[in-house]
């Protein structure tokens, strides 16, 4: 197995590799990113642009991180945020997963960064479990929010 920063030639790989995710988190329906969409935050001059990392055997993709810089105000210094981490199933189990979780500490460590977060589905006790055994530890007095549709495109444009 072979890790490798991907490039916006790996495109569709990557987007491929993120419809694959989005099957296994029961969200499929829930993709509306293209794989020029993809392609784009890849660009070397995409902002912010995203980080990935495509672990590879024999030539071909079997998994991929992908993360990006965040901002403590706290700490004042940057971390890295884990957007997504998968491997297919039929390469888990491999070491794979925390080959890519390895990277990209290494990536955050390199960069500076205090800190390294990410979410996970309550119910992939699989992946809690994995996390948990490296360190990591859930933020039990924080709840996830988020914007979307209408309600963001209204607070985005109101006025006063």
């Amino acid at each position: 197995m072979t890790l490798r920063p991907a490039t916006p030639a790996d495109a569709a790989t990557v987007h491929g590799l993120i419809l694959d995710l989005a099957a296994y988190e029961k969200m499929a329906d829930d993709v509306v990113a293209t794989e020029a969409d993809t392609r784009a935050a890849l660009a070397g001059d995409a902002g912010p642009r995203l980080q990935v990392v495509l672990a590879e055997e024999d030539g071909a993709a079997v998994g991929f991180a992908l993360f990006f810089p965040i901002y403590s105000t706290f700490r004042g210094n940057w971390g890295m945020y884990l957007e997504d981490l998968y491997v297919r199933p039929d390469f888990r189990g491999r070491g794979v997963g925390y080959a890519l979780l390895q990277r990209v500490a290494q990536e955050a460590v390199q960069a500076g960064a205090q800190r390294l977060d990410w979410v996970v589905l309550d119910w992939n006790r699989l992946a809690i479990d994995f996390y948990e055994r490296l360190g990591a530890r859930p933020l039990s007095d924080w709840t996830t929010m988020r914007l979307t549709g209408d309600a963001l495109q209204s607070l985005g444009t109101a006025t006063g």
